[in-house]
Protein backbone atom coordinates (compact mmCIF):
# COMPACT_ATOMS: atom_id res chain seq x y z
CA UNK A 1 0.00 0.00 0.00
CA UNK A 2 2.52 1.97 1.08
CA UNK A 3 4.55 1.59 -2.42
CA UNK A 4 1.29 2.27 -4.38
CA UNK A 5 0.74 5.73 -2.50
CA UNK A 6 4.48 6.79 -2.82
CA UNK A 7 4.28 5.79 -6.62
CA UNK A 8 0.96 7.82 -7.44
CA UNK A 9 2.61 11.08 -5.71
CA UNK A 10 4.44 12.20 -8.32
CA UNK A 11 1.71 12.32 -10.96
CA UNK A 12 -0.81 14.25 -8.71
CA UNK A 13 2.12 16.94 -8.06
CA UNK A 14 2.70 16.84 -11.92
CA UNK A 15 -1.17 17.18 -12.55
CA UNK A 16 -1.43 20.32 -10.52
CA UNK A 17 2.21 22.09 -11.74
CA UNK A 18 0.59 21.58 -14.83
CA UNK A 19 -2.98 22.81 -14.27
CA UNK A 20 -1.77 25.89 -12.95
CA UNK A 21 0.47 26.85 -15.62
CA UNK A 22 -0.03 29.58 -18.52
CA UNK A 23 0.25 26.65 -21.21
CA UNK A 24 -2.61 24.44 -19.38
CA UNK A 25 -4.81 28.20 -18.88
CA UNK A 26 -4.12 28.30 -22.72
CA UNK A 27 -4.99 24.93 -23.95
CA UNK A 28 -8.31 23.83 -24.49
CA UNK A 29 -7.56 20.27 -23.54
CA UNK A 30 -7.86 21.56 -20.04
CA UNK A 31 -11.41 23.32 -20.70
CA UNK A 32 -14.89 21.11 -20.03
CA UNK A 33 -17.15 23.35 -21.20
CA UNK A 34 -18.12 27.15 -22.29
CA UNK A 35 -18.11 28.40 -19.33
CA UNK A 36 -14.30 27.39 -18.67
CA UNK A 37 -12.95 29.25 -22.10
CA UNK A 38 -14.51 32.11 -20.75
CA UNK A 39 -13.28 31.91 -17.31
CA UNK A 40 -9.83 31.64 -19.11
CA UNK A 41 -10.12 34.10 -21.48
CA UNK A 42 -10.27 31.81 -24.59
CA UNK A 43 -12.77 33.70 -27.18
CA UNK A 44 -12.03 31.76 -30.23
CA UNK A 45 -15.39 32.88 -32.42
CA UNK A 46 -15.32 36.52 -31.76
CA UNK A 47 -11.54 37.09 -33.06
CA UNK A 48 -13.10 36.27 -36.00
CA UNK A 49 -15.52 39.49 -36.37
CA UNK A 50 -12.97 41.38 -35.30
CA UNK A 51 -10.79 41.74 -38.26
CA UNK A 52 -13.98 42.71 -40.83
CA UNK A 53 -15.35 45.59 -38.03
CA UNK A 54 -11.88 47.25 -38.52
CA UNK A 55 -11.74 46.86 -42.07
CA UNK A 56 -15.66 48.46 -42.14
CA UNK A 57 -14.59 51.34 -40.03
CA UNK A 58 -11.70 51.89 -42.50
CA UNK A 59 -13.74 51.88 -45.60
CA UNK A 60 -16.17 54.42 -43.86
CA UNK A 61 -13.33 56.60 -43.08
CA UNK A 62 -12.25 56.66 -46.29
CA UNK A 63 -15.24 56.95 -47.87
CA UNK A 64 -16.30 59.85 -46.00
CA UNK A 65 -12.74 61.43 -46.36
CA UNK A 66 -13.27 61.22 -50.19
CA UNK A 67 -17.25 62.56 -50.59
CA UNK A 68 -17.42 64.59 -47.00
CA UNK A 69 -21.19 62.99 -46.80
CA UNK A 70 -22.47 62.29 -43.01
CA UNK A 71 -21.38 58.98 -41.43
CA UNK A 72 -24.88 57.96 -41.03
CA UNK A 73 -25.16 58.05 -45.17
CA UNK A 74 -21.54 56.75 -45.46
CA UNK A 75 -22.40 53.73 -43.87
CA UNK A 76 -25.79 52.95 -45.21
CA UNK A 77 -24.35 53.62 -48.79
CA UNK A 78 -21.66 50.86 -47.65
CA UNK A 79 -23.94 48.44 -46.49
CA UNK A 80 -26.34 48.30 -49.28
CA UNK A 81 -23.20 48.04 -52.22
CA UNK A 82 -21.47 45.31 -49.53
CA UNK A 83 -18.63 47.01 -48.60
CA UNK A 84 -17.71 47.79 -52.28
CA UNK A 85 -16.13 51.56 -51.95
CA UNK A 86 -16.78 52.18 -55.33
CA UNK A 87 -20.35 51.31 -56.12
CA UNK A 88 -20.81 52.91 -52.22
CA UNK A 89 -19.45 56.37 -53.92
CA UNK A 90 -21.69 56.40 -57.13
CA UNK A 91 -24.67 55.34 -54.59
CA UNK A 92 -24.07 58.64 -52.50
CA UNK A 93 -23.80 60.33 -55.89
CA UNK A 94 -27.22 59.22 -56.92
CA UNK A 95 -28.78 60.04 -53.75
CA UNK A 96 -27.50 63.41 -53.26
CA UNK A 97 -28.46 64.68 -56.47
CA UNK A 98 -32.32 63.36 -55.09
CA UNK A 99 -31.50 64.68 -52.09
CA UNK A 100 -30.29 67.82 -53.90
CA UNK A 101 -33.07 68.29 -56.02
CA UNK A 102 -35.39 68.63 -52.76
CA UNK A 103 -33.61 70.73 -51.18
CA UNK A 104 -33.95 73.67 -54.29
CA UNK A 105 -36.80 75.15 -52.71
CA UNK A 106 -35.12 76.15 -48.98
CA UNK A 107 -33.96 79.78 -48.47
CA UNK A 108 -30.45 80.08 -48.94
CA UNK A 109 -29.49 83.45 -47.69
CA UNK A 110 -25.89 82.47 -46.60
CA UNK A 111 -23.10 82.20 -48.76
CA UNK A 112 -20.16 84.27 -50.21
CA UNK A 113 -18.79 86.63 -52.49
CA UNK A 114 -15.54 84.99 -54.91
CA UNK A 115 -13.90 87.79 -56.90
CA UNK A 116 -11.68 86.96 -59.96
CA UNK A 117 -10.09 89.69 -61.48
CA UNK A 118 -6.86 91.26 -64.00
CA UNK A 119 -5.62 94.62 -64.96
CA UNK A 120 -8.76 95.33 -67.04
CA UNK A 121 -11.79 93.15 -66.20
CA UNK A 122 -13.48 91.67 -62.50
CA UNK A 123 -16.06 89.55 -61.66
CA UNK A 124 -18.37 88.88 -58.68
CA UNK A 125 -20.39 85.85 -58.36
CA UNK A 126 -22.66 85.51 -55.28
CA UNK A 127 -22.91 81.59 -54.52
CA UNK A 128 -25.56 81.08 -51.51
CA UNK A 129 -26.47 78.15 -48.92
CA UNK A 130 -28.20 77.86 -45.79
CA UNK A 131 -25.70 78.28 -43.32
CA UNK A 132 -22.01 79.83 -42.12
CA UNK A 133 -21.15 76.85 -41.46
CA UNK A 134 -20.30 75.57 -45.07
CA UNK A 135 -19.85 78.93 -46.40
CA UNK A 136 -17.11 78.06 -44.61
CA UNK A 137 -16.27 74.68 -45.92
CA UNK A 138 -13.01 74.41 -48.42
CA UNK A 139 -15.34 72.50 -51.29
CA UNK A 140 -17.72 75.32 -50.88
CA UNK A 141 -15.27 78.04 -50.94
CA UNK A 142 -13.61 76.05 -53.86
CA UNK A 143 -16.51 76.05 -55.98
CA UNK A 144 -17.78 79.70 -55.34
CA UNK A 145 -13.21 80.94 -56.49
CA UNK A 146 -13.45 78.29 -59.33
CA UNK A 147 -16.90 80.18 -60.59
CA UNK A 148 -15.48 83.22 -60.22
CA UNK A 149 -12.53 82.28 -62.55
CA UNK A 150 -15.04 81.18 -65.09
CA UNK A 151 -17.35 84.12 -64.91
CA UNK A 152 -13.67 86.51 -65.67
CA UNK A 153 -13.09 84.47 -68.73
CA UNK A 154 -16.78 84.86 -70.56
CA UNK A 155 -16.08 86.20 -73.98
CA UNK A 156 -18.26 89.04 -75.28
CA UNK A 157 -20.72 89.55 -72.16
CA UNK A 158 -24.05 91.41 -73.03
CA UNK A 159 -23.02 95.13 -71.52
CA UNK A 160 -26.17 96.71 -69.39
CA UNK A 161 -26.61 100.78 -69.74
CA UNK A 162 -24.02 101.23 -66.87
CA UNK A 163 -21.30 98.81 -68.66
CA UNK A 164 -21.34 96.06 -65.77
CA UNK A 165 -22.33 92.74 -67.57
CA UNK A 166 -24.68 90.33 -65.99
CA UNK A 167 -22.64 86.57 -65.96
CA UNK A 168 -25.14 84.89 -63.54
CA UNK A 169 -26.23 81.41 -63.99
CA UNK A 170 -28.54 81.46 -67.11
CA UNK A 171 -24.91 82.43 -68.35
CA UNK A 172 -22.70 79.69 -66.72
CA UNK A 173 -24.77 76.77 -65.32
CA UNK A 174 -24.15 75.12 -69.11
CA UNK A 175 -20.54 75.84 -69.60
CA UNK A 176 -17.67 72.88 -68.64
CA UNK A 177 -15.27 73.78 -66.43
CA UNK A 178 -12.19 71.68 -65.13
CA UNK A 179 -11.67 71.08 -60.91
CA UNK A 180 -8.72 69.87 -59.48
CA UNK A 181 -9.72 69.23 -55.44
CA UNK A 182 -8.96 65.90 -53.85
CA UNK A 183 -12.82 65.66 -53.31
CA UNK A 184 -13.53 67.43 -56.56
CA UNK A 185 -11.77 66.68 -59.36
CA UNK A 186 -12.74 65.94 -63.29
CA UNK A 187 -14.78 68.05 -65.60
CA UNK A 188 -18.74 68.60 -65.07
CA UNK A 189 -21.16 71.12 -66.44
CA UNK A 190 -21.53 74.30 -63.97
CA UNK A 191 -24.77 72.78 -62.63
CA UNK A 192 -23.77 69.50 -62.23
CA UNK A 193 -20.82 70.61 -60.16
CA UNK A 194 -23.17 72.78 -57.42
CA UNK A 195 -25.65 69.79 -57.45
CA UNK A 196 -22.86 67.71 -56.21
CA UNK A 197 -21.76 70.40 -53.61
CA UNK A 198 -24.89 70.81 -52.81
CA UNK A 199 -25.29 66.52 -51.83
CA UNK A 200 -22.04 66.87 -50.10
CA UNK A 201 -22.99 69.61 -47.56
CA UNK A 202 -26.37 68.28 -47.23
CA UNK A 203 -27.58 71.99 -48.03
CA UNK A 204 -29.63 73.82 -50.83
CA UNK A 205 -26.19 75.27 -52.84
CA UNK A 206 -27.17 77.56 -55.11
CA UNK A 207 -25.79 80.28 -57.74
CA UNK A 208 -27.53 83.43 -57.49
CA UNK A 209 -25.95 86.11 -59.36
CA UNK A 210 -22.71 87.36 -61.49
CA UNK A 211 -21.34 90.39 -62.71
CA UNK A 212 -18.27 90.80 -65.00
CA UNK A 213 -16.90 94.77 -65.26
CA UNK A 214 -14.31 95.40 -67.95
CA UNK A 215 -12.48 99.02 -69.34
CA UNK A 216 -10.03 99.61 -72.03
CA UNK A 217 -9.05 102.76 -70.94
CA UNK A 218 -8.02 102.26 -67.38
CA UNK A 219 -8.13 99.91 -64.61
CA UNK A 220 -10.36 98.27 -62.19
CA UNK A 221 -10.37 98.30 -59.02
CA UNK A 222 -11.83 96.10 -55.96
CA UNK A 223 -12.53 95.28 -52.59
CA UNK A 224 -13.75 92.58 -50.58
CA UNK A 225 -14.64 92.61 -47.13
CA UNK A 226 -14.96 89.87 -44.26
CA UNK A 227 -12.55 87.89 -46.02
CA UNK A 228 -11.95 83.99 -44.98
CA UNK A 229 -8.94 83.61 -47.53
CA UNK A 230 -7.83 86.02 -50.70
CA UNK A 231 -10.68 86.45 -53.75
CA UNK A 232 -13.68 85.38 -51.14
CA UNK A 233 -15.42 87.91 -49.07
CA UNK A 234 -19.10 88.66 -48.53
CA UNK A 235 -19.75 92.59 -49.89
CA UNK A 236 -17.60 93.55 -52.74
CA UNK A 237 -17.05 96.86 -53.94
CA UNK A 238 -16.03 97.27 -57.68
CA UNK A 239 -14.94 99.65 -59.43
CA UNK A 240 -13.01 101.61 -62.86
CA UNK A 241 -10.93 104.28 -63.02
CA UNK A 242 -10.41 105.69 -66.77
CA UNK A 243 -7.75 107.69 -67.69
CA UNK A 244 -7.16 109.65 -70.79
CA UNK A 245 -3.88 109.22 -71.17
CA UNK A 246 -2.78 105.95 -71.13
CA UNK A 247 0.29 106.51 -70.18
CA UNK A 248 -0.28 107.72 -67.05
CA UNK A 249 -1.38 104.74 -65.36
CA UNK A 250 0.78 104.33 -61.82
CA UNK A 251 0.88 103.28 -58.61
CA UNK A 252 -1.24 106.56 -57.73
CA UNK A 253 -3.85 105.33 -59.79
CA UNK A 254 -3.89 102.01 -58.06
CA UNK A 255 -3.97 103.23 -54.81
CA UNK A 256 -6.65 105.55 -55.09
CA UNK A 257 -8.59 102.78 -56.97
CA UNK A 258 -8.57 100.66 -54.44
CA UNK A 259 -9.74 103.29 -51.93
CA UNK A 260 -12.50 104.36 -53.99
CA UNK A 261 -13.40 100.50 -53.84
CA UNK A 262 -13.32 100.27 -49.98
CA UNK A 263 -15.58 103.38 -50.09
CA UNK A 264 -18.04 102.21 -51.96
CA UNK A 265 -18.33 99.05 -49.91
CA UNK A 266 -18.33 101.82 -46.25
CA UNK A 267 -20.63 104.47 -47.93
CA UNK A 268 -23.08 102.30 -50.12
CA UNK A 269 -23.82 104.65 -52.95
CA UNK A 270 -26.74 104.24 -54.95
CA UNK A 271 -26.32 106.35 -58.09
CA UNK A 272 -22.50 107.80 -59.04
CA UNK A 273 -23.25 111.56 -60.67
CA UNK A 274 -26.69 114.23 -59.43
CA UNK A 275 -27.70 113.93 -63.21
CA UNK A 276 -28.02 109.82 -62.98
CA UNK A 277 -30.28 110.35 -59.62
CA UNK A 278 -33.73 109.20 -60.99
CA UNK A 279 -36.63 111.66 -61.17
CA UNK A 280 -38.67 108.38 -59.44
CA UNK A 281 -36.08 108.21 -56.93
CA UNK A 282 -36.38 112.16 -55.85
CA UNK A 283 -39.73 112.26 -56.13
CA UNK A 284 -40.04 109.19 -53.81
CA UNK A 285 -37.92 110.90 -51.54
CA UNK A 286 -39.35 114.78 -51.99
CA UNK A 287 -42.92 113.09 -50.78
CA UNK A 288 -41.77 111.45 -47.80
CA UNK A 289 -39.48 114.66 -46.76
CA UNK A 290 -42.56 117.15 -47.12
CA UNK A 291 -44.77 114.24 -45.06
CA UNK A 292 -41.74 114.88 -42.72
CA UNK A 293 -41.59 118.71 -42.70
CA UNK A 294 -45.61 119.14 -42.83
CA UNK A 295 -45.54 117.38 -39.09
CA UNK A 296 -43.91 120.20 -37.49
CA UNK A 297 -46.81 122.49 -38.06
CA UNK A 298 -44.89 125.10 -39.37
CA UNK A 299 -45.42 127.79 -42.24
CA UNK A 300 -45.34 126.41 -46.25
CA UNK A 301 -42.56 128.69 -47.05
CA UNK A 302 -40.63 126.70 -44.05
CA UNK A 303 -41.58 123.23 -44.83
CA UNK A 304 -40.26 124.19 -48.49
CA UNK A 305 -36.90 125.38 -47.52
CA UNK A 306 -36.68 122.29 -44.93
CA UNK A 307 -37.68 119.88 -47.93
CA UNK A 308 -34.79 121.15 -50.25
CA UNK A 309 -32.13 121.00 -47.70
CA UNK A 310 -32.55 117.59 -46.49
CA UNK A 311 -33.33 116.90 -50.58
CA UNK A 312 -30.06 118.24 -50.93
CA UNK A 313 -28.51 116.41 -48.02
CA UNK A 314 -30.17 112.85 -49.38
CA UNK A 315 -28.21 113.28 -52.45
CA UNK A 316 -24.66 114.13 -50.70
CA UNK A 317 -25.65 110.90 -49.35
CA UNK A 318 -26.57 108.52 -51.98
CA UNK A 319 -24.74 109.96 -54.82
CA UNK A 320 -20.81 108.63 -55.15
CA UNK A 321 -19.62 111.93 -56.20
CA UNK A 322 -20.77 114.10 -54.28
CA UNK A 323 -20.06 111.47 -51.06
CA UNK A 324 -17.37 113.00 -48.15
CA UNK A 325 -14.01 110.18 -48.72
CA UNK A 326 -14.44 107.25 -45.84
CA UNK A 327 -10.61 107.92 -45.80
CA UNK A 328 -10.38 111.52 -45.87
CA UNK A 329 -14.15 112.87 -44.90
CA UNK A 330 -12.95 116.50 -45.00
CA UNK A 331 -13.15 116.24 -48.55
CA UNK A 332 -15.96 114.42 -50.72
CA UNK A 333 -14.90 111.69 -53.92
CA UNK A 334 -15.19 114.79 -56.40
CA UNK A 335 -12.09 116.47 -54.54
CA UNK A 336 -10.46 113.12 -54.71
CA UNK A 337 -10.58 112.49 -58.35
CA UNK A 338 -9.15 116.30 -59.50
CA UNK A 339 -6.26 115.83 -56.66
CA UNK A 340 -5.54 111.83 -58.66
CA UNK A 341 -6.35 113.73 -61.82
CA UNK A 342 -3.44 116.71 -61.09
CA UNK A 343 -0.97 114.27 -59.50
CA UNK A 344 -0.99 111.65 -62.39
CA UNK A 345 -1.20 114.69 -65.25
CA UNK A 346 -3.98 113.57 -66.95
CA UNK A 347 -7.69 113.33 -66.70
CA UNK A 348 -9.05 110.56 -64.56
CA UNK A 349 -12.94 109.91 -64.18
CA UNK A 350 -14.97 107.05 -62.53
CA UNK A 351 -16.35 104.80 -66.02
CA UNK A 352 -19.05 102.78 -63.30
CA UNK A 353 -19.04 101.05 -60.17
CA UNK A 354 -21.19 98.26 -58.39
CA UNK A 355 -21.68 97.09 -54.62
CA UNK A 356 -22.67 93.51 -53.88
CA UNK A 357 -23.58 92.05 -50.82
CA UNK A 358 -24.32 88.35 -50.25
CA UNK A 359 -28.27 87.66 -49.26
CA UNK A 360 -28.74 91.29 -49.85
CA UNK A 361 -32.73 91.17 -51.07
CA UNK A 362 -33.26 87.63 -50.27
CA UNK A 363 -36.34 87.29 -48.01
CA UNK A 364 -35.38 84.64 -44.68
CA UNK A 365 -37.94 83.18 -42.46
CA UNK A 366 -39.65 85.68 -40.67
CA UNK A 367 -39.24 88.46 -43.16
CA UNK A 368 -41.76 90.51 -45.66
CA UNK A 369 -40.29 89.89 -49.21
CA UNK A 370 -38.46 92.31 -51.03
CA UNK A 371 -37.40 92.68 -54.79
CA UNK A 372 -33.74 91.09 -55.07
CA UNK A 373 -31.58 94.03 -56.43
CA UNK A 374 -28.95 92.64 -59.54
CA UNK A 375 -26.33 95.20 -58.23
CA UNK A 376 -26.07 98.79 -56.85
CA UNK A 377 -24.13 100.75 -59.98
CA UNK A 378 -23.50 103.97 -61.82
Amino acid sequence: MACSLVSKRPLIILRNCLSNSTWARRSPLYLDDADSQCQFGIFPRRFSAEAPASEHMNLIKQLRERTSSPIKDVKAALIDCNWDIEAAQKELRKRGKVLASKMSARTAAQGLLALAQNETRAAVIELNCETDFVARNDIFQYLASSLAKLALSVENPPLSAAGVSPVGPEYLEDLKMNFDHPKFSGETTVQNAITEVAAMMGENVRLRRGFLMSTPNGIVSTYLHTCPRPGLGRIAGVLSLEAEDQLSLSDALQRVGSELAMHVVAAKPLFLTRELVSSEAMESEREILRSQAESTGKSQLAIEKMVEGRLKKYVEEVVLMEQKFVVNDSINVKTVLNNLSKEVGSSVKIGSFFRMEVGEGIQREGTSSSSEPVAQAA
